[in-house]
């Protein structure tokens, strides 16, 4: 890794915030006319050598620039034009990022798919965007299935080498390049996980996805040697948010492609992060076992998003890294550092967001000082205008009350791309539902309780799964690695029944599911929530499902123990 700095000035960062053309469609070029350091490699890709050996290769802000000005040329010469959908089916890491550069500098419109969808899911997921071409890794199965369907076949099906080969010296690029984008315009669409159904396709907009990410030009990073693992999938708005936010920081970022423990742990090893970015699947691996040591002893700050994270994990995790002088609570990091020692262990940001949100809008700060405080998602960030706790025809509800969380923003989506209803559904009052259930206490602060479609109807009344699996996760840990609690239906006339479905801790594989049922039950009781009708192990990978982007696929576990009370 280079000794310069590459991170931008904070004159500069400054200079972003306010720049009143910058969104997603040209964050590359405005983070090259503002930092000096521009030349300086800070996105690095990783690889192994023949001896196994972590490879690091780094890219400069111009680098990128002459790999997306090559990729422009052929997705050009290809007839790609502005506001195109082109399907992008590529490896995590950084290729992703590249074609979204170039798709984005021709005013086209990337429709970024995480190559572990399922393939029948993506032949119907990229018919519904209308793409006019598709750029992958594979594309053989792609094919295939159009020769059975032509008229539905895209104008290209590429493979992705093809681009990376291109001989672009001769070819063109559009005289107006790169392109100017209109603050509503539609720059990238994101599928969502697909864990309640088929992905939908969310449009990320020019303006709308930088909005709320300016105050990060000036408290992330707190100091000079910082360096951010992502590995976020960056198919995904959260890795394309974090990508966006090091790029315009000139932030040295090591762009995971892979998010498996065995993958990362050397890289953080080699890479030294003092800040790493993730979805909770990395967080659960990194939590369970012997801890990471080596690869997060320059740690400082984890950021989750997405799905937020369980206290069981984030305990653990905190334990880890050091805190320098500067770095203080509540949210992110400070522009100046205070006067302060290092301390022991790190600090987990849990931000619960979504693609719809455009980033993490509520943020909680846990310490190895902290006190549990389960499933509070803290108080709602500066971008967001308004939050509430709702009922269904859009009132706010008092404090303490469960309903749908709503909020106001102008980092929300313009919407579901061909799918105007679909948007409407989500639009309640004013408010954009997020899909989840909540309540806020009289501090302010926000406790997340579970999805919408996941609540468990009892014949007692609502039973929230999220607290469940908290206290499974943080009170039995000595047994349980990870879990998902879901409803499935009881006997008539009984409403539904919680079960869980539970990965052992590797001590714990010879416990039965009566074991298990009775040591969470007891904890349950304890914490004053529902019991546990069954338990089910999880002892392979096929019993825990996961969907693309790693999140447990709980309409699966439903599906698969509909019967287990009514004998059906």
């Amino acid at each position: 890794m280079s000794d310069q700095s590459s991170i931008a000035p904070l004159a500069a960062r400054q200079q972003l915030m306010t720049e009143p053309t910058l969104g997603a469609g040209n964050f590359l070029d405005h983070a090259i006319a503002v930092n000096p350091n521009r030349a300086v490699p800070f996105a690095y890709s990783h690889h192994l050598d023949h001896r196994g050996a972590v490879v690091l290769r780094g890219h400069s802000l111009l680098d990128l620039a002459d790999l997306r000005d090559r990729y422009a040329k052929w997705y050009w010469a290809n007839g790609v034009r502005p506001g195109d959908p082109v399907g992008i089916v590529v490896g995590e890491g950084l290729e992703p990022l590249l074609h979204f550069l170039a798709l984005t500098a021709l005013g086209a419109v990337p429709a970024l798919i995480n190559d572990a969808m399922r393939h029948d899911v993506m032949v119907r997921y990229l018919n519904h965007v209308g793409v006019v071409g598709v750029v992958a890794d594979d594309p053989t199965r792609l094919a295939s299935a159009y020769r059975e369907d032509p008229q539905r076949r895209p104008r290209f099906i590429a493979m992705a080498a093809e681009i990376q080969a291109f001989d672009a010296e001769s070819a063109q690029l559009p005289e107006a390049y790169p392109h100017r984008h209109a603050a509503d315009e539609v720059v990238a669409l994101i599928h969502s996980s697909g864990t309640t159904g088929t992905p939908k396709s969310t449009m990320l907009a020019h303006r709308q996805f930088w909005d709320g990410k300016q105050p990060r030009m000036v408290r992330f990073p707190a100091e000079p040697y910082d360096r951010l693992m992502s590995l976020m999938p960056h198919t995904h708005a959260g890795g394309l948010s974090y990508f966006l936010t090091a790029a315009l920081l000139g932030l040295p970022t090591v762009v995971m492609s892979d998010w498996r423990r065995a993958v990362v742990e050397p890289v953080m090893e080699a890479f030294q992060p003092t800040m790493i970015a993730s979805f909770p699947r990395t967080f659960v691996e990194l939590a369970t076992g012997e801890l990471p040591v080596q690869g997060a002893a320059k740690v400082h700050s984890w950021f989750n998003t997405g799905d937020s994270a369980h206290y069981g994990h984030i305990r653990r995790l905190v334990q880890l890294g050091e805190r320098p002088a500067g770095l203080i609570k509540p949210w992110l990091l400070p522009s100046e550092a205070a006067e302060q020692p290092a301390l022991p262990g790190s600090q987990f940001i849990d931000g619960l967001g979504s693609s719809e949100m455009g980033m993490a809008l509520f943020g909680q700060v846990t310490t190895p000082e902290s006190t549990r405080n389960d499933r509070c998602v803290g108080k709602p960030l500066e971008v967001v205008l308004k939050a509430a706790v709702l009922d269904e025809s859009g009132e706010e509800l008092p404090d303490g009350t469960v309903g749908l969380l709503g909020v106001v923003t102008p980092s929300r989506t313009p919407g579901y791309w061909n799918d105007p209803k679909l948007t409407g559904s989500f639009e309640l009052a004013g408010y954009w539902l997020t899909g989840d259930v909540a309540r806020r206490d009289a501090e302010g602060s926000f406790y997340h309780l579970d999805r919408t479609v996941d609540v468990i109807d009892t014949v007692s009344g609502p039973v929230y799964s999220l607290p469940i699996e908290e206290v499974l996760l943080a009170d039995c840990a000595d047994l349980v690695q990870d879990c998902s609690v879901v409803g499935v239906p009881g006997p008539a006339g009984e409403g539904q029944r919680p079960i869980a479905v539970v990965r052992l801790q590797a001590e714990a594989g010879d416990s039965s599911a009566e074991e298990i049922q009775q040591a969470a039950n007891k904890a349950l009781a304890e914490a004053g929530l529902a019991a546990l009708a069954a338990v089910s192990i999880a002892r392979t990978p096929q019993d825990f499902p996961l969907g693309p982007t790693g999140k447990v696929l709980k309409r699966e576990l439903r599906t698969r123990f509909a019967t287990l009370f009514t004998g059906q």
